[in-house]
């Protein structure tokens, strides 16, 4: 008879010294190994790195706070631990590291880029009645955007909603302004449409706080140029060689007098 192997797994609590909070403490995480794959995960708690004991994943410190932060740690620890004995006897799915942050999570967990992309595709099916093609192509750079800064920061192809947080936010603000070289008003819109995202997770109780809360971005003022009636002139007797370029100087002209936004003209 074939002896079934049991699982081996290890629930490892650590902190991250170089991603500090606003407050000055480090974020704790919960790495979660099953025979040797791996998830980790943020858990919302934070300590002082001076007070943190890494040999024993908790805190050192000996206030009401350290106490109640190590009750916590347990608390996790044990319901990991509970999640892991029901999935071996259930016995319908194999026993994974994913499997188990699954179901710490909750069966129907949604997924950032998930939504961030269900979102992009019901608008895009309503391109000429609520829509232009010009707003989808926006919606698309920031999903995009938001893929790369979760690849390059986290190392995760998506991210689970819960996980979502004001150093989240703000630390992708920052990628789109540094790796992405977006301009402040640029890096807003993506921001904006991100948030449009949340705002439906949170209209549908996927999420239960808005990461958003308390954070406040601030457009820069554009001075916009006008153009002179002599340079408008020159534009306008401008000859092109190529018939393109004269449908597109000819539209530019026509806007200009009428005031009618070029997206919204279809070639």
């Amino acid at each position: 008879m074939t002896k079934v192997q049991r699982e081996t797994m290890n629930v490892l609590f650590f902190i991250k010294k170089t991603k500090l909070l606003r407050n000055g403490e480090a974020p704790i995480c919960v790495r979660i190994t099953v025979n040797r794959q791996s998830v980790e995960i943020r858990i919302k708690r934070s300590v002082p790195v001076d007070k943190w004991c890494q040999a024993k994943g908790c805190s050192k410190g000996k206030n009401r706070e350290s106490k109640e932060l190590n009750s916590f740690l347990d608390a996790v620890r044990l319901k990991i631990l509970q999640i892991q004995r029901d999935l071996e006897l259930e016995a319908r799915q194999p026993i994974s590291a994913s499997a188990i942050l699954e179901r710490y999570y909750g069966k129907d967990q949604k997924m950032l880029l998930e939504v961030f992309k269900e979102h992009n595709d019901k608008c895009r099916a309503l391109v000429g009645k609520e829509y232009v093609e010009g707003t989808i192509r926006k919606f698309d750079t920031s999903l995009l955007y938001m893929g790369q800064y979760l690849r390059s920061q986290y190392g995760k192809e998506d991210i689970a909603l819960q996980e979502i947080d004001q150093e989240f936010v703000r630390n992708f603000e920052f990628f789109l302004k540094t790796e992405k070289n977006c301009q402040n008003n640029s890096a807003l819109k993506h921001i904006k449409n991100f948030r449009k995202v949340i705002r439906i997770a949170i209209g549908n109780e996927w999420i239960k706080r808005a990461p958003f809360y308390g954070l406040h971005f601030k457009e820069n003022e554009v001075e916009v140029g006008f153009l002179s009636n002599e340079e408008l002139s020159t534009i306008r007797n401008k000859e092109f060689d190529i018939p393109r370029l004269e449908q597109v100087r000819d539209v530019f002209v026509f806007c200009c007098f009428t005031n009618v936004a070029q997206n919204k003209i279809r070639l």
